[in-house]
């Protein structure tokens, strides 16, 4: 009788837990965190129970940030070491790790956020030679590339005219680019890119003679249809609504502007703005400003220029060889403004008319876009010229642009 009853208690503990499995449970921790999708067939469910709590903590194509200050991708580990990545630490909650993709000379880039480093990194290098690696498109539809110059210091160009003679820079393969030398850490290029996937592009450091140099160069591709794509023709462009713009090898005390530059610096106009505001930058290492110095003897004070010259004074000696353009500049603290504008500007001093004071300028010719052009011969009537530091600053459509 006994074995009879523990029969029946069996069979009725069986078709309760059968029951509680049909039910749809409510107000449970799955239905907080993923819904009622979690709710499948059984072996469908079992087949897919872990997926949802991964997918929480993506480790896809995510970008994370190596101690060490390199940008890598967050990605499992197995696939860093097959990709011949560098692990730097973990990322995605623990589920992945910080792959750094590096290449020097004779390399092959074939992974997006790949760095371009000098043989050595990241002591310094004093070869000589050519140091070059190429970049291969990672899909067809990659238009540029962008070229972030976390670290950049190679040998400046000679004294006289500020010639890159010794070390050189050179992108080959895509949009023309000038070339460049000295030192330009925080600078960054975007080069066109090509149509199609079969145009590789090759970034090579040449060098001559002893030097100390180092270079960590990022290699970013950007698809044709990103919102991070640059405007046509623009080397350089930044996209905030305040910021700094300044020539290569910039730098008030040492620096030497850079003959045979010809490109564009554009800034993405934000909504609601439709006029921008130039300053020189605070040079905060000389007792007279260094921060605008294209033309003239530097080591005396040197007026501003404006114009292309040929003219009447005071444009008869206007700006012939090196200069810096800008859509219809005019002084910012005029009132009334005055009826015309000026586009190149050059000299020692910045500001939208001739003379020694520095003064605010603005524009607003848009696309916002700078234009800087350097011939090749500086001695004897340059001397010393840094660049140029610029900090802009776009002025809302309400400030009666």
């Amino acid at each position: 009788m006994l074995h009879m009853q523990l029969t029946v208690l069996s069979c009725l503990l069986v078709l309760a837990s059968c029951k509680i499995q049909k039910q749809t449970p409510t107000n449970s921790w799955r239905d907080m965190l993923f819904g009622s999708k979690w709710l499948t067939p059984a072996p469908r469910w079992r087949e897919s129970k872990f997926l949802p709590i991964f997918a929480l903590v993506p480790i896809g194509p995510g970008s994370c940030s190596a101690p060490s200050g390199e940008q890598g991708n967050c990605i499992p580990s197995k696939d860093c070491v097959l990709r011949n990545g560098i692990p730097a630490g973990p990322c995605g909650g623990g589920y992945g790790v910080c792959c750094i993709f590096l290449q020097t000379c004779g390399g092959i880039i074939r992974e997006n956020s790949t760095y371009f480093v000098n043989p050595n990194h990241p002591d310094v290098y004093d070869g000589t030679g050519s140091c070059q690696v190429t970049v291969q498109k990672l899909h067809p539809d990659i238009c540029q590339l962008r070229l972030d110059l976390d670290m950049f210091s190679i040998a400046p160009p000679e004294a006289a005219n500020h010639l890159c003679n010794q070390d050189q820079l050179l992108i080959s393969g895509g949009s023309p680019t000038p070339t460049i030398c000295g030192s330009s850490t925080g600078d960054h290029m975007y080069i066109d890119a090509g149509l199609g996937q079969s145009n590789p592009i090759v970034l090579s450091v040449i060098t001559s003679g002893s030097f100390p140099r180092l270079w960590r160069i990022r290699v970013t591709q950007i698809h044709c249809g990103s919102i991070s794509r640059a405007d046509q023709g623009c080397l350089q462009y930044y996209t905030a609504i305040s910021g700094r713009v300044r020539s290569f090898n910039y730098n008030t005390v040492g620096g030497r502007q850079l003959s045979n530059q010809d490109y564009s610096i554009c800034i993405r106009n934000e909504r609601n703005f439709c006029g921008i505001q130039y300053n020189a930058c605070p040079d905060l290492e000389n007792n007279r400003s260094r921060s605008f110095t294209l033309t003239g003897n530097s080591n005396n004070p040197v007026a501003t220029m404006v114009g292309g010259g040929g003219g009447m004074p005071p444009n008869m000696n206007g700006c012939i060889s090196d200069w810096l353009l800008i859509g219809c500049i005019r002084s910012a603290d005029r009132i009334p403004p005055l009826p015309g504008c000026e586009d190149r500007v050059c000299g020692g001093t910045f500001s939208a008319e001739a003379g020694m004071l520095a003064k605010t300028v603005q524009s607003s010719v848009r696309p916002f876009r700078l234009y800087f052009h350097t011939d090749g011969v500086e001695a004897p009537n340059d001397i010393d010229n840094r660049g140029f530091c610029l900090d802009y600053v776009q002025q809302p459509c309400t400030n009666g642009f």
